[in-house]
Parts: C-alpha cells; structure tokens; sequence
C-alpha cells in the first residue's frame, strides 16, 4: 500500500482533530466540499482526486454540538461511498469515537444488535477497513465486522500520564466487570514502564432497568493512588461509585483515567464529587458540554492525534499494530 497515493479527509465536524493528525504525520488535509440543501438533506464529495489512492477519513461519530451521531454517521457513509465511486482504491474509516458501540447484544426480547446493524452499513458503501479506539466490547466490534478492523487503545498515553507520578503508589481499578480487561491492560504497561509492583482493585457495579447498583469493592488501595479506567464518561455516576469505594478502601487521592469525555447532563455535578481528585480524557470527544466551572478545572486532555497518526503511518507501512491494539 505504501507505493498508492495516501489521501486524508477529515469531514467539518472533525476538522480539528483531522488538521492535528495531518500535522503529525506531516501532510496537509485533502480537500472536499460539504453542502447544506434547504431540506436539511446534504453531499460531501473530494475536490482532490482519488483515484487509485489509499484514503483515510476522519469523522468522530459523537453527537453536538452541532450535529446528531446519526448525522455523522450518515454523512461518513455517503462520504465514503463518493470516494469509491470516484476511484479510490482503498477507503479506511478513521472513527476515534464510534456511535452505538455500546449496543453489541441483546439485553431484552427482540433487542436490536445495533452494532452489528453499523457494521453492515460501513461494508454496504464499500469501506474497507474501520479503525476505531477503545470500543465498548472490542470483541463483539471485530465480529460484527467482516472487514478488516482496528480497535486501538488510549492505554500507551494514560501510561505516560501515570509515569509521572514517579513518588506515588499506585493502584489501578476497574469500575466494572466489564472494564477488567481494559484495567488489566494498563495495569500490565504501567508495571511494565514503572518496573515495579502496581495494585488493582475491581469495584461491583450491577445494572437492571436503568438502575445502578453494587457496593463491592476488592483491591490493594490502601494509602494509594487509584486510577479508575474506563472507556467512556457518560453522567459520571460510575466513576463517582468507585472513586467513593475506593476512597472508603484507604485510597489517598482518585484520579479518573478515561478514553471518551461524553458529559452529558448530570456529568459536571458527579465530576465535582470531592471523591475524584482529576480526570483524564482525550480528544476522541471534544469536552464541549462542559462549562468553564469547577468540573471542566478538574479536567485534563490528552490528544489521540497522533495515535492515529502512527496507525495511519503503519497501515501504509505494512507495519504491525501490536503496541497499539486491544487484546
């Protein structure tokens, strides 16, 4: 692939976090045109000619500020169907934050499995590969795709975060069962970069009919530092439970490693709990629902772009992804 020509697209709802990326991989950003008709139907085609290149575009599937999930979603897929029809040889969707990815099994009778229906609509347009970060279930995201997928973590940055708290001991807490292995994950790099011993703990979460509930809490916390990873910050009601139990365990200070800054409405009340000291987000999500209060000063961003810079720059290379996936 490296000897095609590389194209990269980044749609106008991702341009920030697209003009970043070409930065670090030290090319400009692929023209194109988005246009608005009065029906609220619209087009995007490339100015740039594509044919016979290897395509990468950007389009975080969020919704806002200005447009739903279902908008970017609909608008990448027409997007990607243009690049094919105008000759491009390979097109790689780029979704640092993938919509519906939380819907991966049937919960109810008759539930939708919606990731799988996304999955369809991304091959149905002829995308040839999707390259996303730190997914819900990494597991069911690769099988509900019968195309070529890259599930990339944050882990390598929440380690660089946590290297500097060189006098610090630490512990890494999963806030759910379902998290363990993304925990595990950064438990694993952190011991590996430290060179010493790091704790875990696990905190019990259940959830029936939209209520949370649980107050188990296992781990090696005392007098420590915990780090509660997560894949996403939705109200924060899950990371406010376990930097309460793990403060009620003997952690001296939380701080709150997570990928996806969401906030939705409740998140800047449960982030100014006393019981979390910092958050950690990337830029998957722009922090755009929150205020310039007391929550968005606890708050500290780590860019992905480059992540995605080193995967783009990899993919072309025929270089392995290892350090950079979830497993």
């Amino acid at each position: 692939m490296a000897d095609q020509r590389l194209c990269l697209f980044a749609l106008h709802a991702t341009a920030a976090f697209g003009a970043a990326v070409a930065a670090a991989l030290g090319l400009p950003l692929a023209a194109h045109e988005e246009r608005e008709f009065e029906d609220e139907e619209h087009k995007a085609r490339p100015l740039d000619t594509v044919r016979g290149a290897d395509v990468f575009v950007l389009q975080s599937l969020h919704s806002g500020p200005e447009q739903s999930a279902n908008d970017k979603l609909c608008r990448l897929l027409f997007f990607i169907g243009a690049l094919k029809d105008a000759g491009a040889a390979r097109v790689t969707a780029l979704t640092p934050y993938l919509c519906y990815a939380r819907k991966d099994r049937r919960t109810k009778p008759n539930d939708p499995v919606t990731t799988r229906y996304v999955a369809n609509l991304f091959e149905a347009v002829g995308t040839d590969a999707v390259v996303t970060l730190d997914v819900h279930n990494p597991a069911a995201f690769e099988n509900a795709f019968r195309r070529p997928t890259v599930a990339l973590t944050a882990a390598p940055l929440f380690v660089d975060y946590a290297k500097g708290l060189v006098d610090e001991k630490l512990c890494v807490i999963s806030p759910d069962t379902g998290g363990a292995k993304r925990a595990d994950l950064v438990h694993e790099a952190l011991e590996a970069a430290l060179g010493r011993p790091v704790g875990k703990g696990f905190a019990d979460k259940r959830r029936s009919s939209g209520v949370v509930s649980g107050e188990l809490f296992v781990g090696e916390v005392e007098g420590a530092t915990a780090l509660v990873i997560d894949d996403l910050i939705s109200t924060g009601g899950t990371l406010v439970r376990a930097a309460r139990a793990a403060r009620r365990a003997g952690a001296k200070r939380v701080l709150a490693l997570v990928t996806h800054g969401l906030f939705m409405p409740g998140a800047e009340a449960a982030l100014i709990d006393p019981a979390i000291d910092r958050i950690v987000v990337t830029d998957s999500v722009p922090a755009f629902r929150l205020g310039a209060g007391a929550a968005r000063a606890k708050v500290d961003i780590v860019s992905v772009a480059p992540l995605f810079a080193e995967c783009i720059r990899r993919l072309r290379a025929g270089e392995t992804l290892t350090d950079l996936l979830v497993f």
